[in-house]
C-alpha cells in the first residue's frame, strides 16, 4: 500500500522547495509538481494523501485542479493556497471539497495543522470507500428481484406488505428473503440493513 503523501503543486520552484523542507521537517513524505496537468497525470486516485494547490498557475489553476480531484473516487483532500483570496473563490473552493483556503502569507503551523486535517480526512474517506466497495461486491451476487426485496426489507417493510407491492405471494417473498440471507451470509436483519446503509452513506466529507 502506498504511503500517504503530501502533493505540492506550485509553479514557483522556491515555494516547492520551502514547502518540501517544512513538511519534511515533521517527517511527512512530499512529492512536488510544477503544474496541475503534471500532477493529475502522475497521481492517480489510488494514491493516498492530500494536495497543496496554488490558486494561480499557468495552465490549470489550483481551483480547476481541485474540481477535477472532486470528480475522482475516492477524491483527494486538498488545501488551496492563494495571495488573491476573495469570498467567491473561497466559496467555490469549499464547494469543490477544499479542506481549507489559506491566504498568503500563512503561518507555518497553520499550514501543518491543515495538512494533518486533510490527511486524516483522506484516511477516513478511503476507509469508507473500501467499505462501500466491499458492500457492492457482496450485493452483486443478488438477482434483481432479490435486491428489490432487500431494499424493501431494509426500509422496514413486512413480508406481506412487500408481497402486495410486488404483486407476488408472501411465500415468494419469504423464499427471496431466505436466499438473500444465505447469499450474503448475513446472521441477522440488522446486518442486512447495515450493508444497504453502507452503500447509501455519503462518499464525501
Amino acid at each position: 500500500m502506498s504511503v500517504p503523501t503530501v502533493f505540492v503543486v506550485d509553479d514557483d520552484p522556491n515555494v516547492r522547495k520551502s514547502l518540501s523542507w517544512l513538511l519534511g521537517s515533521v517527517n511527512l513524505p512530499v512529492q512536488t509538481f510544477e503544474s496541475g496537468e503534471q500532477f493529475l497525470r502522475d497521481v492517480g486516485p489510488e494514491r493516498p494523501g492530500c494536495a497543496i494547490l496554488d490558486l494561480r498557475m499557468p495552465g490549470l489553476s489550483g481551483l480547476a485542479v481541485l474540481e477535477r480531484l472532486a470528480a475522482r473516487e475516492p477524491g483527494l483532500p486538498a488545501v488551496l493556497v492563494t495571495a488573491y483570496g476573495n469570498v467567491p473563490t473561497a466559496a467555490r473552493a469549499m464547494r469543490a471539497g477544499a479542506v481549507h483556503v489559506l491566504e498568503k502569507p500563512y503561518n507555518d503551523q497553520e499550514l501543518l495543522d491543515t495538512v494533518q486535517e486533510a490527511l486524516a480526512r483522506d484516511t477516513s474517506r478511503r476507509s469508507e470507500y473500501a467499505q462501500r466497495a466491499a458492500a457492492r461486491a457482496r450485493l452483486a451476487v443478488l438477482t434483481p428481484r432479490e435486491r428489490e426485496v432487500l431494499d424493501l426489507v431494509a426500509v422496514g417493510k413486512a413480508n406481506k406488505v412487500i408481497a402486495r407491492e410486488l404483486q407476488v405471494s408472501e411465500k415468494n417473498i419469504e423464499f427471496h428473503r431466505a436466499n438473500v440471507m444465505r447469499k450474503l451470509q448475513a446472521a441477522s436483519l440488522a446486518e442486512l440493513i447495515r450493508l444497504v446503509l453502507t452503500l447509501e452513506s455519503p462518499s464525501r466529507q
